[in-house]
């Protein structure tokens, strides 16, 4: 269940992410959170556990960030040419594109970013520590992170992996020791996009 809130600084922790098998029985979703509009989504962010072969679902009017945040690589074989999906290496491609997943190196992880660029559009970058910066959301947008590895710390406050963490247009320290990795994720709101309103998926 999705649930508005706001995110001044707000971690959604990994564990209390709810398990949603998928109908074909090949995997399951963790939603993290989405943005809403009066009418439509705007963007969703989710995690997924990839069990076997088998075709990606349809979202059509979307584009989709993909990036494995565990296990091994797999090929999205799609009508046009092969995606090849690499650790923490995000791959972008259309929502509605006909993508079979043939899994090389057995189950894995991965994290997909999915927005309406009518609406928004959206970036996902890999930081690797040791490292430390000041990290801020857009003034029309927002910005997450998600833990890939350590446990790195937004003023001062630790991020286990597979957590995410938002953050509004303060000013937040992320600090990284040299074990440390995240995914930094962006999304810009469109001038003329009406509010989007923010729905975690934990309490």
């Amino acid at each position: 269940m999705f649930r508005e809130s706001k995110y001044s600084m707000q971690v959604l922790k990994c564990t209390e992410l709810t398990d949603l098998p998928w109908k074909n029985g090949g995997g399951v979703t963790r939603n993290i959170a989405k943005g809403l509009t009066t009418d439509q989504v705007a963007w969703t962010i989710s995690r997924a556990d990839v069990a076997q072969d088998g075709p990606f679902s349809d979202f059509a009017g979307m584009i989709r960030i993909l990036t494995v945040v565990s296990g091994g690589k797999m090929a999205l074989i799609t009508p046009e040419k092969p995606l090849e999906a690499t650790l923490w290496t995000p791959i972008r491609f259309d929502g509605g594109l006909p993508v079979s997943a043939q899994l090389d190196d057995g189950p894995l992880t991965d994290l997909n970013l999915m927005f309406n660029p009518t609406l928004c559009d959206g970036q996902v970058k890999v930081l690797r520590g040791p490292m430390e910066k000041i990290i801020r959301s857009p003034a029309r947008g927002l910005r997450a992170l998600h833990v890939l590895a350590g446990t790195p710390r937004i003023n001062s406050i630790p991020l286990a992996i597979g957590d995410t963490a938002f953050v509004d247009d303060a000013d937040q320290t992320l600090s990284m020791a040299s074990a440390d990795a995240a995914l930094e994720i962006c999304l810009t709101y469109l001038d003329q996009t009406e509010a989007i309103k923010f729905c975690s998926a934990v309490r």
